[in-house]
């Protein structure tokens, strides 16, 4: 059994360990008690000064653009993608017969959706026909009437102008009649002085009793012939109107100028006139005379063509425009019912996808009922809330660098601002913030910014609204396209002033 004296171990191994330590001097060899730990150490440190290199390296090549970037633009995280919807609904009321899409479904313009029944407005249709049918006859049977108007209207034109020459006529035949009592006064004066003279020369014997007598006689027939002239003067007068007895013989031929107003035939028959083409539209007053009612009818054309204004009068007689209105009222609701016919398909307004389908044959739906969504591909921009302290540098028309999460680095796209909205988003909210009840809080506000898309190509890389992305204003460089450099866009241009004339 050893000995287990801790004394003796403790001295004998130390010449040992002096000779093992002198050994290599004198041989010219390096102790290797140290070798295996120097060298482990010194690979270590390599290793960790090439990876430290590395990732100084890729600070460098990460870091450079990352601030170079920061210090060139203004960016936000607070963006997403927007873009316009379009609401399917059908313009009439109806059963929906069929339904030809499904969400996700990508339509193009005009193309057929959902379709309604069609049956009840196929019958609207036949009805509003037969209704124009009626119309266009009511029309002809007017234009008949009017037409036998003017037929009865250029008779009774043809009377009147016989009335007042007949007027006429009678005039000279009064005057003619006042001439006659002239002569017959004339003759009876003479009847007269012949008799005296014979009454005197009997009683010498130089005339005889019979020559008296025949003088008498004459006077007699001198004096019925005076007085048959003057009833004859007196029945004409009467006949025109005019007072029978004047106040003297003299005043028997005076005919007042007016007398064609106040005549009776000349009235009746400018009556009849009146009452006829008031019925073609021609109102004419009762203070005119016959002869200017006549002048002003042939005033309605330039050169008095009777033809041309009967022809206008047929255009515009009151019977013919009636009728003319109930078939133009008749043919606009066939325009409406084969309007609400052709409504019953309804059809895509803009290119987009179908989203939010909530329609299903045998629904029952009425005008203006949404029935899915069309989103557009094409017409998609960015809405990005900048922060109101990164606003002083913003212009309408500065390039845009587009990053989107779904995209990450594979894909960049390329915009412009094309215009900032008019509030911010605490003051666009449906319940706005209310300040003035003193707790009030200052948080930096965020305005919304629309960045319009250059180059955008759906097809090849869509874009889905809702999409979050990182855009990169380059504040630096020049403003392009329309409003460059601008923060309100200018005023739009409307293409029609539809604006009210002012008074």
């Amino acid at each position: 059994m050893p000995d287990t004296n801790p004394a003796e171990p403790m001295e004998k191994p130390a010449p040992q360990a002096a000779a093992s330590a002198n050994a290599p001097e004198a041989e010219g060899v390096a102790p290797p008690a140290h070798a295996p730990t120097e060298k482990p150490t010194a690979k270590r440190r390599r290793w960790l000064w090439v990876a430290g290199g590395v990732v100084i390296l890729l600070a460098l090549i990460k870091g450079i653009p990352w601030v170079a970037t920061a210090l060139r633009t203004v960016s936000t995280d607070d963006a997403y993608v927007n873009g316009h919807v379009t609401l399917v609904a059908p313009r009439v009321a109806g059963q929906v017969a069929r339904v030809l899409v499904d969400d996700n479904n990508r339509v193009r313009k005009g193309d057929l959706l959902v379709q309604l029944d069609k049956e009840p407005y196929q019958v609207q249709v036949k009805i509003t026909q037969s209704a124009v049918a009626a119309a266009q006859a009511d029309l002809v049977a007017a234009q008949a009437q009017v037409r036998g108007l003017e037929g009865l209207a250029r008779s009774q034109r043809f009377a009147l102008n016989r009335a007042v020459e007949d007027l006429d006529n009678r005039v000279v035949e009064l005057r003619s009649r006042v001439a006659t009592l002239q002569s017959k006064k004339a003759t009876l004066a003479r009847a007269r002085a012949d008799y005296e003279r014979d009454q005197r020369l009997v009683k010498s014997g130089a005339v005889s009793k019979q020559k008296v007598d025949a003088d008498i006689e004459a006077q007699s027939v001198a004096a019925a012939e005076l007085d048959k002239a003057r009833q004859d003067v007196y029945q004409l007068r009467a006949d025109l109107g005019l007072p029978t007895k004047p106040q003297t013989d003299d005043d028997l031929a005076e005919v007042p100028a007016d007398l064609d107003e106040t005549y009776s035939a000349v009235k009746e028959a400018q009556g009849r006139l009146q009452q006829t083409v008031a019925q073609l539209g021609v109102i004419t007053s009762f203070d005119k005379s016959p002869k200017q009612m006549i002048a002003d009818f042939y005033k309605r054309d330039a050169q008095g063509d009777i033809d041309r204004i009967f022809a206008k009068l047929l255009e515009d007689a009151p019977a013919v425009k009636q009728a003319e209105s109930k078939l133009g009222e008749a043919q606009a609701n066939l325009d409406q019912a084969n309007l609400d016919l052709r409504y019953c398909d309804v059809v895509a307004e803009i290119d987009g996808v179908v989203t939010r389908r909530n329609v299903n044959p045998g629904d029952h739906v009425v005008a203006g009922e949404s029935m899915m969504a069309l989103r557009s591909l094409t017409e998609i921009w960015v809405d990005a809330n900048f922060k109101e302290t990164q606003l002083a540098e913003l212009r309408i028309g500065q390039p845009v660098d587009v990053e989107v999460d779904m995209y990450g680095d594979r894909e960049r796209f390329r915009g412009r601002i094309s215009g900032f909205t008019m509030g911010t988003g605490s003051t666009l909210a449906l319940l706005p913030a209310e300040n003035a009840t003193g707790n009030f809080v200052k948080v930096v506000q965020r305005l919304p910014v629309r960045i319009e898309l250059l180059d955008y190509h759906p097809d090849t890389t869509p874009l889905f609204i809702g999409l979050s992305v990182t855009p990169y204003v380059h504040v630096n460089e020049e403003p392009t396209g329309p409003d460059a450099g601008k923060v309100l866009q200018p005023y739009l241009a409307s293409p029609v002033d539809v604006r009210p004339e002012t008074q």
